[in-house]
């Protein structure tokens, strides 16, 4: 009896290694297409994940990653203690919920608006327009900045001179850091990031509009019972990756916008971390500041997800 029923365990196990090699050799085209993204992620995305001791040992080139002492916690708790650590976490956390909180609805607004455009011509030539800033680097926005808000030559300024009022240094006053960060940022990405929620709109059912418009509802009405439930689930998924990124600023539109009068009212993780580690060669240092940085932002990520999953039934997993 122990037999037949070791047996009778052992077919569907073999069965199931079969259907799933049936499924291997019917679909290998995909896989093969998915082979790349694999073998991209694996070398760049966890491969450098064994990189990750060198936040609790005391690093050196010479010895190597195994060879360098251990030390635990003590670069976690260097920073802590550091006296920029509450500035910089404060300065990180206002540029990263300003961000999210002025850049995520920018691009729902816009694909509301290029949706409701009936000339597709002037459609198309609005689309171009807001995607193009997306193309244009970092290093090229900040030059931007720069030379239209400088105090002697930016055409802002020269604007504000016709009306007698006197030129400001606005790339030196650190009240308007944040604020020339984030919306430079939304100008950039608000085209880029209305594509998916054009593509959601663009699969709402037709008929809907129409018995819509049969039963009297005006365009806002249509946009506020048929367009924004229907992006809803969409919106929440990335709101949920926001969140989970959210602390990631961009270190290098960070470091190029600081001045020398405003860089320490202006320090954020990201930038702190660049210069820690690269320019001063403080690996580990720079290492677990940068492993703490993830943890919020992992932390971050569970808590909106569980959330979303509670209240609204879209979740990430």
């Amino acid at each position: 009896m122990k037999q037949t029923a070791s047996s009778a365990k052992a077919v569907p196990a073999k069965r199931r290694r079969v259907s799933a090699l049936a499924i291997l050799r019917r679909d290998y085209q995909l896989y093969l297409m998915m082979l790349p993204v694999v073998v991209y992620l694996f070398i760049f995305a966890y491969l450098p994940i064994y990189g990750v001791q060198i936040a609790f040992k005391d690093y050196n080139v010479a010895l190597g990653i195994e060879g360098s002492p251990w030390v635990g916690f003590a670069n976690f708790e260097r920073f802590f203690r550091s006296y920029q650590f509450w500035n910089i976490l404060k300065n990180t956390l206002i540029l990263s919920f300003y961000s999210l909180i002025a850049g995520f609805p920018i691009p729902i607004i816009l694909a509301l608006m290029i949706t409701q455009v009936q000339r597709e011509g002037f459609k198309k030539f609005v689309q171009t327009v807001t995607y193009a800033p997306h193309f244009i680097s970092e290093v090229v926005v900040v030059g931007m900045l720069f030379l239209v808000l400088s105090p002697s030559s930016g055409i802002v300024n020269i604007i504000m001179g016709r009306f007698g009022m006197e030129p400001i240094n606005f790339m030196a006053e650190s009240s308007m850091y944040k604020h020339l960060y984030v919306w430079s940022g939304v100008w950039q990405g608000a085209g880029w990031g209305s594509i998916i929620y054009i593509a959601a709109l663009s699969s709402v059912n037709p008929e809907l509009y129409e018995s819509a418009r049969m039963d009297g509802a005006s365009k806002f009405q249509q946009i506020l019972h048929i367009d924004l439930p229907s992006i809803m689930p969409t919106a929440i998924i990335l709101l949920i990756m926001n969140m989970g990124s959210i602390m990631n600023q961009s270190a290098q539109k960070a470091y190029l916008m600081q001045t020398p009068l405003t860089a320490s009212s202006q320090e954020i993780i990201a930038t702190y971390v660049y210069k820690i580690g690269l320019i001063e060669n403080q690996f580990s240092y720079s290492s677990a500041i940068g492993l703490f940085n993830n943890i919020i932002n992992v932390i971050l990520l569970v808590t909106v997800n569980t959330i979303s999953r509670k209240v609204s039934d879209t979740s990430l997993w």
